[in-house]
């Protein structure tokens, strides 16, 4: 029997680390031939999640550049995945989420007319603009997609309220809750040597990271007045801050932040040290989208710094809390979390909504059923009250 022939495109560490347990599932099924294409649209980050989940790209765009810009990555990635796909040549390209890499993937397969896999599919806020670009990259790729791979239920929704075929879209969980199954470990050591020196019996430690585009200026300057706030008055608390390299984000955060003796600023943390740090802190502070789903499956409260989250699941569900960028507001719902614990239980012992480490299992499932080589239907996620 001829292998069905799939190419998986990513660009940056989240796609990465999401991806990785799906292109190990599918290289380990003999009825898959699986090639990996990186636009590298983040370079060493990406790199690092390659190593450690020993994946070996098959086609490398090596788009990034310094301070690049979204007509930059778009019009280089879809440029050279024109000539991936030409060589490749797959049955199915799979692509992952949100990103600029994400959405020329989709086009490029589109404008080849191969079919289109969306893994985490159906996210949404509703406003176009927040996240920004992400949220016109999901709904874009939506459009261009054939097999609509949700994590929850809530993301077929939307997908079905836009009229997106019932019979396209597979309710998985989140490949990333796979990933955590293989890099946190209860007897970890850290290359980032400050963080094997921690009390994270007797300090509460609180992980923060904070990058995205609409929270640049303003917005990111409030989060860091907050944060020291946190850091004044909370002796007891100890603020770990991984700090995205763009210079948007580092030069103001190590401006205001840097030399606090309660705050460390680090270099951005390698995946398996940051699922690590996460199983072990007290709470997460973030406007990432990926660590509202990767710390309630480790029983974290998060707060979300952002106005909105595509993410809802897990606010419903009580273990995250949406609380913006003003600085009062940040300090508050972070001392709270500090000195209330039944607050804190409450979050921390909520159902995690997003996954039970067989997301890409079902997604292998489903490409088979859909294309003929299997009569069996996987079963769909369904969250475990």
């Amino acid at each position: 029997m001829e292998k069905l022939k799939v190419l998986t495109i990513f660009g940056t560490r989240p796609e990465a680390i999401k991806m990785a347990p799906l292109v190990q599932e599918l290289k380990r099924n003999d009825l898959f031939r699986c090639e990996v294409a990186i636009t590298a649209q983040h370079r060493h980050m990406l790199d690092q999640v390659l190593s450690l989940f020993d994946i070996e790209a098959d086609y490398d765009l090596d788009i990034m550049t310094d301070r690049q810009t979204l007509f930059d990555i778009t019009g280089k990635a879809l440029a050279g995945l024109k000539h991936v796909l030409e060589a490749a040549k797959p049955d199915l390209v799979l692509v992952h989420g949100d990103t600029t890499t994400t959405f020329a993937g989709a086009l490029a397969a589109f404008y080849m007319k191969i079919k289109v896999g969306h893994v985490e599919a159906g996210l949404r806020t509703f406003n176009k603009w927040l996240p920004f670009p992400e949220e016109m990259n999901r709904k874009l790729t939506g459009s261009l997609a054939d097999l609509h791979f949700s994590p929850t239920k809530t993301a077929r929704q939307n997908l079905l309220r836009e009229g997106v075929r019932a019979d396209s879209i597979f309710v998985t969980g989140n490949t990333v809750i796979d990933a955590l199954k293989t890099t946190v470990k209860k007897e970890f050591i850290f290359s980032t040597e400050i963080l094997n020196h921690l009390d994270f019996n007797q300090r509460k430690i609180i992980l923060v990271t904070a990058h995205r585009r609409e929270n640049l200026g303003e917005p990111l300057k409030n989060i860091c007045l907050g944060l020291m706030d946190i850091a004044d008055r909370n002796p007891e608390a100890i603020i770990i801050y991984p700090v995205h390299l763009n210079p948007a984000v580092r030069d103001v955060v190590e401006n205001m932040l840097g030399g606090h003796e309660r705050i460390v600023l680090l270099p951005p943390l390698n995946t398996d040290e940051m699922h690590n740090l996460m199983a072990r802190c007290y709470m997460v502070m973030t406007d990432s989208g990926g660590l509202q789903e990767e710390a309630p499956s480790l029983g974290k409260p998060v707060l979300v710094l952002r106005r909105e989250t595509e993410r809802p699941e897990a606010v419903k569900a009580g273990t995250v809390k949406v609380i913006g960028t003003d600085r009062r507001k940040v300090y508050e719902e972070a001392s709270r979390l500090l000195c209330d614990r039944s607050e804190y239980n409450r979050m921390a012992n909520a159902v995690n909504p997003y996954g039970d480490g067989r997301a890409s299992c079902r997604i292998a499932g489903f490409i088979l059923y859909h294309f003929g080589l299997t009569d069996e239907k996987p079963q769909e996620f369904e969250v475990q009250v």
